[in-house]
């Protein structure tokens, strides 16, 4: 039978065969004794196998709790496990158990991390991923290929009126936003409920539709428990919408993917709560592991942070993030790497340096709403910013010829690129 191979990234200070065999079988037939009914067909059949042990490093001390007798030294390396797809089938959910369950528990390791995972063709005809993707999702929004998504978010993050929302929706719309999405604290708040929120930010979208032809995507937080997320979802697309936003951690795997086979909406998949996952270098998860688990889901959108963010992640993780977005997964559609966190349009020239793709969605709240030339203004400002990116000018020469630009060259200071 076809096998899945999850690759990880282990510390131990045990001899890393039999460190690695213990987690082969914790997470398959195993346990920690001999078991009747263990017999060696049952373990041929459904045993998970070890397939490779690469030697990284060595530290002194370890990265996590485990074993509590003193050791000398702590291994650290990539290993790669193998299970048949006969243990799970089509169930994600069961696979997910396997990858990322009770083996971050296992007390011989001081640090485990799922970095990558890869499945056979079994599943190709299973899931058929996102039902717009990348370029799909660009289209709806009206954007063309040679140029990024422009984005932002309502700030404050909760607080506004219906009306207030869309009086601000107005102003970035005639500025020439592409994209416009709810922060993750809103969704249904005492003084915004949510379906008179889609419905007057839809009437300016609608309004602003007729006008140019270019209708703007809003991604409407929709997040809560199954039911109220369809009756949501249900509210989107009565009012004309594009677009539904799913804080993907707390609604869970099985919950994103009962929205997004509804294939109406692109799915922005918001993925708050990231730190908590993948923060500590031995722990928890790596973005190429992540992101393929929402692929399978039909994720459309996904965020990946961005160059220089606010938060705690390295340009490299993020560099990496967003081409994992477009690697090649069971021929199913890409994802559309959604760049935020702190941006304010210096940073397009190093992402487009390092990655050499438009086909993204660029983010920025504060790097748009605080423009001191007004929101619009900080709209343009990124424009000008991504088209001296692409054109392959300076930060210096961008902002020489752009008015806009150098506004927020002068209020956020000089940034060099790396």
């Amino acid at each position: 039978m076809e096998r899945i191979i999850a690759h990880y990234l282990i510390e131990t200070p045990y001899d890393l065969d039999k460190a690695t065999a213990i987690l082969a079988g914790e997470q398959s037939s195993g346990t920690f004794v001999d078991i009747p009914g263990e017999t060696q067909a049952l373990k041929d059949r459904f045993s998970a196998r070890v397939e490779n042990i690469e030697l990284l490093e060595q530290a002194q001390q370890p990265s996590l709790p485990g074993d509590s007798s003193p050791h000398a030294s702590y291994k650290r390396a990539r290993v790669s496990v193998s299970w048949s797809v006969e243990n799970f089938q089509d169930n994600i959910p069961t696979l997910i158990a396997t990858l990322q369950g009770n083996l971050y528990e296992l007390r011989q390791f001081t640090g485990l991390k799922l970095d990558d995972f890869d499945l056979p063709d079994y599943y190709k005809s299973k899931f058929k991923g996102p039902v717009f993707g990348a370029k799909a999702t660009k289209e709806l929004a009206g954007v063309i290929p040679q140029k990024p998504m422009i984005g932002t978010i309502i700030k404050p993050s909760i607080g506004f009126t219906p009306q207030q929302t869309a009086d601000l929706v107005k102003v970035l719309v005639e500025g020439g936003i592409d994209f416009i999405k709810d922060d993750e604290l809103m969704a249904s708040s005492a003084n915004s409920p949510f379906e008179e929120r889609v419905c007057q930010v839809m009437k300016v979208i609608k309004n602003h539709q007729q006008k140019t032809g270019k209708k703007v995507m809003y991604a409407f937080n929709i997040s809560g428990d199954l039911e109220t997320m369809k009756r949501n979802y249900d509210v989107v697309v009565q009012h004309g919408g594009s677009c539904a936003m799913l804080s993907i951690n707390s609604v869970g795997w099985v919950g994103v993917k009962a929205i997004a086979d509804l294939g109406g909406l692109s799915i922005h998949g918001h993925r708050n709560g990231w730190g908590m996952l993948n923060r500590h270098p031995l722990l928890g998860i790596n973005f190429p592991a992540y992101a393929k688990l929402w692929r399978l889901a039909g994720v459309d959108q996904l965020h990946v942070n961005g160059i220089r963010n606010k938060f705690w992640e390295s340009d490299a993780s993020v560099i990496r993030s967003i081409k994992a977005c477009s690697e090649p997964f069971l021929g199913i559609r890409k994802l559309l790497p959604v760049v935020s966190s702190g941006q304010w349009g210096a940073q397009a020239f190093d992402t487009y340096k390092h990655t050499k793709t438009t086909e993204l969605l660029y983010m920025a709240g504060g790097g748009i709403m605080s423009h001191p030339f007004g929101p619009a203004a900080g709209v343009r400002a990124l424009q000008q910013a991504w088209s001296g990116a692409v054109q392959g000018k300076t930060i210096e020469e961008t902002e020489h010829e752009c008015a806009e630009f150098a506004a927020l060259v002068a209020k956020f200071g000089k940034l060099k690129t790396s």
